[in-house]
């Protein structure tokens, strides 16, 4: 999986899985650039000052104006990865509208706009020569909706990111656009630990394990692998 010379965008990249993907890109030599909205998101990123690697602050992905800015702006592109999102639960009698909202926008409204807008740029860069990736995040919830009791919101949100990627992935096969996603269970990160303190971390999927499917699915190594959600259970 050699990304040598190659443009990656990856959204939440500052994030435990976006770390853990940045990384595996900047070891595989590829240029990552990273959209960031708020500052105190690269308090504890590791990777910011990596010489392949772009940040761009203050780029808003649920604002159709920011994301094109942002993409326009790339020098070249071969894949756009987007972990951006955001989680909450609660029963739907506590779920209003704005609730519903800010479930959709982070994780729907964001992928759909970076697909869009990554798509338009593999095209105008590739003109005669079409090709490029797309992995989005949905979530395990989005293949299994009915195991979305007391997140209802949440789960509609994941499972929109899962229709995105396959309606996508065939409208864009003919222009050599792979689009793909990963459906996670729970990922063992430190802060799904101390919310769930006697859970067992065993069976959950790592962060490094999912990037490197995410990356796979990114790369020039996958040829074929298109309109697919991978789940990455761990042993959950």
């Amino acid at each position: 999986m050699d990304f040598t010379k190659r443009h990656v965008v990856v959204t939440g990249g500052t994030g435990g899985l976006g770390t853990a993907v940045v990384g595996t890109l900047l070891a595989a030599g590829a240029f990552c650039h990273v959209p960031v909205f708020r500052a105190e998101e690269l308090e504890k990123f590791p990777l910011a000052k990596h010489a392949n690697l772009e940040l761009a602050e203050g780029v808003d992905l649920t604002y159709p104006g920011a994301v094109d800015s942002f993409y326009d702006d790339l020098p070249g592109l071969w894949a756009s990865i987007h972990l951006a999102g955001g989680f909450a639960m609660a029963p739907i009698e506590s779920t209003g509208t704005g609730d519903f909202h800010a479930m959709m926008s982070p994780n729907a409204l964001t992928c759909y706009l970076c697909c869009r807008a990554a798509v338009e740029k593999f095209r105008e860069i590739k003109k005669d020569a079409r090709g490029g990736r797309i992995v989005n995040v949905a979530a395990r919830l989005a293949l299994e909706p009915r195991s979305g009791s007391g997140m209802v919101a949440y789960t509609a949100a994941k499972a929109a990111v899962a229709a995105i990627t396959q309606a996508l992935g065939e409208e864009v096969a003919g222009d050599g656009i792979l689009v793909n996603a990963v459906a996670p269970s729970i990922l063992d990160t430190p802060q799904n630990r101390t919310a769930m303190p006697k859970a067992d971390y065993t069976s959950w999927p790592k962060v490094e394990e999912v990037a490197a499917t995410i990356v796979f699915l990114a790369s020039p190594a996958n040829r074929s692998t298109r309109s697919a959600v991978v789940p990455v259970y761990g042993k959950a």
